[in-house]
């Protein structure tokens, strides 16, 4: 940011000294921001004020119903005001500023007053005057200078951008909610963009990003400008949706000061509101709330779940208590198919999406969906206690659908945990950062990690991996162990029969019983011998013989197998055991190496085996760490010894 908007920032952040005591420091956003985005526009509406007002009269006086595109026309703008208002008439009567206020916001045209509506910005009228303060804070926007002639659209933009943040930052029980730190963004959008940059030179070009949970913006901002940084001439439409009413507010204020199309930014919740149906993007980028659940949504993302690819969520559906990997599949359903240009995503995800989820489990289909389409270009391990309401490890995901031939089915796993600084002040739980050396250095590593993607000849970086998309899969084998019994008849067994719900419930009850018990010590090392004893128990019901038998029956290593009516050995559930086995291995190749060698008698259950997804990103950079030597401990053990024994000295002496 330049001096000059600094020093317009600054003067803007220090009228925020007379709510003091009256306010919270961590309220005095919903203050400042709303006057800021009122004084601009009024501001950018001065020059045509009369023509709008004397169109008004003219088309009230008319009797026309729908004024707003020719009041549009006329401000030469997408909104406008009707009220003989203005800021400055303001302070002309000051016992009645909150009378004045709100009359002159309701003037507005419908978009800029559901924007101050959001902000919930009348309880702050009614708070302000109640306080004595209101005359005073507006007095000290009237003399704020937001001209368009001495402040740009993008110069505007700069400002209340930086508002934001200082705001979000000293905000910290909720700035992670609905900020993203901006050095987070602007990694994410180099990543995101670096790729692309020959083609975002060509003159002309037009590219449309896309945001589901904007917040305030920032995201959305930070790739305009990365775009038009490099292209002046680009056309760049932004586009986002936002479910909280205040940061939606925010976010569409910056896009009208900024001179953009506010209508593009979406009030409500993405997954069952979606506020730009049929839309495609040639860039998304989000960063969603982490571990949220969706219970609210449930039933809506379930009836488009079993519409499979027809909606959004056909791949699966995660745990109810995490709706992070349903954001991936909305923005995914807004790629551009690839015969048109194709898209790029970036996401910010903690380690969830990773790996939760066993073989066969939505999270585990999304993955497998996503990998097995090869959508999945790379994945970025961040520094952890980078986000202001968290100090967990995160993630960025990114995603395209126009891999070339040479980078098809690779994946860039990309370790960037070391690449931080400590913060001179933490902010809540945010207490490293990235400089931009770090920045740059990740996004030249990011885009040589793709080179290697596309050339395995290309030198390796210690914090680089590619890998197939299919090493992330697996085959969840069941492996199964006979099931080998003895049996016999003991005091035990006979009381646990005695309380077998069959048993309880059979009319003979009592005489099973007696008849069990005068079988107590016998044993059989076989069924088919075991069965002529039990001739004594007479003709049992299937229930009731199911349960003498498993009272009578007692698991034994050197026991007979038991066997289904085929001949087929049955299972014994307590050996069974799971086992992963890589996607492009033959399962029963795995069984003769692995596991019969150590149990001969073991089967794989082929009706059981699934194929899973995870990709365990620590596991593949983890560096072993041998323990230190004993002697090494002995010997700082004792210097520890005699060091102690020395200050107990000290002490009695």
């Amino acid at each position: 940011m330049s001096t000059k908007h600094q020093e317009l920032t600054d003067l803007i952040w220090n009228v925020a000294d007379l709510l003091r005591g009256d306010y919270k420091r961590s309220e005095y956003g919903r203050v400042i921001l709303p006057l800021t985005v009122l004084r601009r526009l009024d501001w950018v509406l001065e020059p045509t004020k009369d023509a709008v007002l004397a169109k008004h009269a003219q088309l009230k006086q008319l009797g026309v119903q729908n004024m707003d595109p020719v009041l549009r026309k006329a401000a030469g703008l997408s909104f406008y005001n009707t009220s003989e208002m203005s800021f400055r008439k303001l302070l002309g009567d000051q016992d009645h500023v909150a009378l004045n206020l709100r009359a002159y916001i309701g003037g507005f045209s419908p978009g800029a007053v559901d924007v101050l509506e959001k902000y919930g910005f009348d309880a702050q009228i009614s708070r302000l005057a109640e306080a004595g303060l209101l005359y005073q804070v507006v007095a000290k926007f009237v003399d704020v200078d937001l001209r368009p002639d001495v402040v740009s659209n993008h110069q505007m933009g700069y400002v209340f951008e930086d508002l934001i943040r200082r705001f979000s930052e000293i905000s910290n029980e909720t700035a992670g909610e609905h900020f993203t730190p901006r050095e987070v963004i602007k990694l994410m959008v180099n990543l995101l963009l670096a790729p692309d940059e020959d083609d975002l030179v060509t003159p002309g070009i037009v590219r449309k990003i896309y945001d589901p949970a904007c917040g305030t913006g920032g995201m959305l901002s930070e790739a305009q400008d990365h775009i038009q940084e490099h292209n002046p001439h680009a056309t760049v439409e932004v586009y986002g949706q936002e479910l909280n009413g205040e940061t939606y507010a925010i976010c569409r204020s910056d896009m009208m000061l900024k001179g953009g199309d506010p209508t593009k930014i979406a009030f409500g919740n993405s997954f069952t509101q979606d506020g730009h149906e049929g839309e495609r993007f040639d860039y998304m980028l989000a960063n969603p709330p982490f571990g949220v659940e969706w219970k609210k949504v449930e039933k809506f993302i379930k009836a488009e779940h079993e519409r499979r690819f027809a909606g959004r969520f056909g791949a699966g559906l995660p745990r109810i208590n995490d709706g992070s990997l349903l954001f991936l599949q909305h923005m995914i359903s807004k790629m551009k198919r690839p015969e048109d240009g194709g898209s790029r995503l970036a996401i910010v995800f903690n380690g969830s999406p990773l790996f939760t989820g066993a073989a066969g489990s939505g999270e585990s289909e999304i993955r497998r969906w996503i990998l097995e389409k090869d959508l999945l270009e790379g994945i970025v391990a961040l520094p952890d206690q980078l986000f202001y309401n968290t100090g967990i490890s995160t993630y960025f995901w990114i995603l395209t659908n126009r891999k070339d031939s040479a980078r098809a089915r690779k994946l860039v796993l990309l370790d960037g945990r070391d690449y931080w600084t400590k913060m001179r002040k933490s902010l809540g739980d945010k207490r490293k950062m990235l400089t931009d050396e770090h920045i740059a250095e990740l996004t030249r590593t990011y885009v040589d990690a793709l080179s290697i993607a596309d050339d395995p000849g290309h030198p390796q970086h210690a914090k680089v991996k590619v890998f197939k998309t299919t090493d992330f899969g697996y085959q969840r084998i069941t492996v199964e162990r006979p099931l080998r019994l003895r049996f016999e008849v003991t005091e035990e067994a006979v009381a646990l029969l005695a309380e077998a719900k069959a048993v309880l419930k059979y009319a003979e009850r009592e005489s099973l019983l007696a008849a069990a018990k005068s079988l107590i010590g016998t044993s059989s090392a076989t069924r088919a011998d075991f069965a002529m004893k039990l001739n004594r128990l007479g003709k049992l019901p299937a229930a009731v013989e199911k349960a003498v038998w498993e009272a009578f029956s007692v698991t034994d290593p050197e026991g007979e197998v038991q066997t289904d009516r085929k001949g087929n050995p049955l299972p014994d559930s307590d050996l069974r055991d799971n086992e992963n086995v890589p996607l492009d291995e033959d399962i029963h190749d795995y069984l003769k190496r692995e596991v019969l060698p150590h149990v001969p008698d073991a089967w794989i259950d082929d009706t059981k085996t699934k194929v899973g997804f995870e990709i365990p990103f620590t596991r593949h950079f983890y560096i072993y760490t041998p323990p230190r030597q004993l002697a090494e401990i002995d010997s700082e053990l004792r210097s520890l010894e005699v060091g102690i024994q020395a200050l107990l000295g000290e002490v009695i002496g």
